[in-house]
């Protein structure tokens, strides 16, 4: 979407944010362009380099404060003494003795220490001499201590015999002694503790719950960062007004639901929803897979949910997200029919519908959870007073996506020529985690090519690789490169020709993904529903491609084999599900996944209804084969001239390939969002 340019002529540029402001406010790129984050986190402000030493934690930095201290303290109770200067045994020792200098002497084993009448200088010269009256020296082993003690009587020293350990307190020596036992048994202890906390727990903590905890007022998603989900977002506005205005709805005796059950296929944004909801209410989330409480030890499901549960209760008011529930909460029936059931699984399911019936709804304790699979739940999950209100998260429309890609451009720069609202009018069928990834892929292309700011090729580019696939350098002979060309003319003729067939949007022989060419066809507005005439033109443009090689060729080769697939899938779908045939009539013969008596799958017609099925699937196929066989009979030139074009130039747009088949493209039909726009234009005018 081109961006309305300031009046100061720059398109993106605002002013820049106030010191100190939340991480969810706007941020200004050197660049100039506006940074406001995205759900997923890009334009966030990088984050801040942590020192080194904060990956030892608090608790080691402490343990090695104490341990210091304790070295200080145990370093008052050794006395200290004297500074004594070492003189040599001979001759300096025994010559103070000799000159009556020695006042008194004490013996610690081999080392002796003792007192001058006047202080000594040693050594007698240089920079490290020293002079003091006390002094230590070494007895050697080969010493006679007969003359020596005779010449200590002699010159009446006084001699004290005492024992190395002699001057120490109690608590010096027994620190001393068991101080480096006990520090290593601590180390010891400490470390184990430390790895037992990072495999959950260790033994004593299998029980305990793994639940993430995001603080309330730190969830950077609100209701601002989902869109397209607006019938989603009303319905559990309702759960943030009762978490910040309980008493509204108490005062007159109502309740909050116990269970919300969000449902819908993935990526459409169950997760973030449930986020966003905490973040509006500002309550602690406490958020877990429903995989991760199963464990093969028996009972440590039903503990997880105990404790998961008296967490939040703690905290209350709080929010338990349960994601994927279906891993948890599949149907009992299944199990019970083989004999079995009473697994770790079904205890831990029981537990969370005790602990739902048992919390008092007044503390404020909402459980969300979200599945991609409703139908296989178990019923009691789904009764009221549990999971009692469900909320359908479906696939955008055109104004859903619209408003998605604007969600997830906030942190990209934009060029002039991005048109938002025709990305999203392309992009039929993508959820918001596509749309998600289309802007990433997007901006990668443009980093790739060297650009500041993302433009519309890029997107075209990025939705191309994401629908096609990435470009395949393959080496084709001539033969294979005119076949690809005519297979891929062939859906685009059948396409171009056929009335109420969605429009060729492009058509390329550049191999991509598994396939040697690809003609992209896609319709205008979204649908939500198909009648039988435009499901058999689905039939028929899948079969341009196999009928081209006939017409042309006059042989069949292997490059259908996914245009096969689909056309059956297609046309069982029809016969099987839909009702669309006279022969099998208004009755489904297809069962739904996972609703099979015994596994999921499972037939449950007899062998002569599918006989039926499987002709009439074979009656279909074979009539639309015909005709678009004599479609592209009768308009072989056109299927030439395209072929011939894309053999020239290997990828033709829209325009370009209605212009070289010699046809008019289709007008395009406006989307609501357009005709909105439109109407306020007018009226602005």
């Amino acid at each position: 979407m081109a961006q309305e340019p300031s009046p100061e002529g720059d398109q993106n540029r605002q002013p820049p944010p106030p010191a100190g402001g939340d991480p969810g406010a706007d941020h200004r790129h050197p660049s100039g362009w506006r940074v406001q984050p995205s759900p997923e986190g890009r334009g966030m402000p990088p984050p801040e380099k942590r020192s080194p030493f904060r990956n030892f934690g608090w608790r080691f930095i402490a343990f090695l404060a104490v341990l210091l201290a304790l070295n200080l303290w145990i370093s008052t109770l050794i006395p200290s003494g004297h500074q004594r200067i070492r003189v040599p045994y001979n001759p300096t020792f025994l010559q103070q003795i000799q000159a009556n200098n020695v006042k008194s002497i004490s013996s610690k084993g081999a080392t002796v220490q003792g007192e001058f009448r006047r202080s000594v200088k040693y050594p007698p010269t240089g920079k490290s001499s020293k002079s003091s009256t006390f002094f230590n020296t070494e007895v050697p082993t080969f010493a006679n201590t007969d003359q020596l003690s005779a010449l200590l009587q002699s010159h009446n020293v006084t001699v004290n015999a005492s024992s190395p350990e002699q001057g120490r307190s109690l608590i010096a020596n027994l620190l001393l002694g068991f101080g480096p036992t006990i520090l290593l048994v601590g180390l010891f202890i400490w470390f184990a503790r430390r790895a037992a906390r990072q495999a959950g727990g260790g033994l004593m903590g299998l029980g305990r719950s793994r639940a993430r905890r995001f603080e309330g007022t730190r969830q950077p998603v609100t209701f601002n960062d989902v869109a397209g989900i607006d019938e989603a977002k009303q319905e559990l506005s309702e759960i943030v007004d009762f978490l910040k205005n309980p008493n509204k709805y108490r005062r007159l005796g109502g309740r909050i639901p116990r269970g919300v059950l969000l449902s819908g296929p993935p990526g459409t944004g169950k997760t973030l929803l449930a986020r966003a909801v905490a973040g509006e209410a500002g309550v602690p989330f406490f958020s877990m897979s429903a995989s991760e409480f199963v464990e093969m030890i028996v009972g440590v499901g039903a503990s997880r949910v105990r404790d998961l549960f008296e967490q939040a209760k703690k905290d209350a008011p709080a929010i338990i997200f349960i994601d994927e529930l279906d891993a948890i909460g599949r149907s009992r029936a299944a199990a019970g029919a083989f004999g079995g059931g009473n697994d770790e699984r079904e205890q831990t399911l029981n537990q969370i519908l005790t602990e739902m019936d048992g919390f008092d709804p007044s503390l404020g304790v909402i459980v969300l959870a979200a599945t991609n699979r409703p139908e296989v739940l178990d019923p009691a999950l789904l009764r009221p007073g549990r999971f009692d209100r469900r909320v359908a998260v479906q696939p955008p429309d055109t104004r859903g996506r619209f408003q998605i890609l604007k969600v997830h451009t906030r942190s990209v720069p934009l060029a002039d020529d991005v048109d938002l609202e025709a990305v999203a009018a392309t992009t039929i069928g993508m959820v918001g985690a596509d749309l998600a990834n289309l802007v990433n892929e997007a901006a990668l292309l443009a980093a790739r090519r060297g650009r500041d700011a993302v433009t519309m090729a890029d997107f075209t580019d990025a939705v191309t690789r994401m629908v096609l696939g990435a470009e395949r350098k393959l080496m084709m002979t001539p033969e294979d490169r005119e076949r690809t060309a005519y297979h891929e003319s062939g859906h685009a003729i059948v396409g171009m020709l056929t009335p109420g067939a969605d429009p060729v949007r492009k058509v390329s022989i550049i191999p991509r993904g598994p396939s040697l060419g690809v003609t992209l066809s896609s319709p205008e507005t979204d649908r939500f529903s198909y009648d039988r005439k435009y499901l058999l033109t689905r039939i028929q443009l899948a079969l341009g491609g196999r009928a081209a090689e006939q017409v042309v060729f006059d042989t069949l080769t292997s490059g259908a084999s996914s245009d096969i697939q689909q056309i059956t899938q297609i046309a069982r779908e029809m016969v099987g599900r839909f009702g669309m045939s006279d022969v099998i009539g208004p009755i489904a013969v297809i069962p739904q996944e996972g609703a099979g008596p015994l596994l999921p799958g499972a037939a449950e017609v007899s062998p002569e209804t599918q006989r039926l099925v499987d002709d009439e699937v074979r009656r279909l196929v074979e009539q639309c084969e015909v005709e678009v066989r004599d479609l592209l009979e009768s308009n072989r030139d056109k299927l030439d001239a395209l072929a011939h074009a894309l053999l020239e130039r290997e990828t033709l747009d829209q325009a370009d390939a209605y212009e070289a088949a010699g046809l008019t493209p289709p007008p395009q039909v406006p989307t609501p969002e357009l005709e909105e726009k439109e109407t306020l234009r007018s009226t602005a005018d």
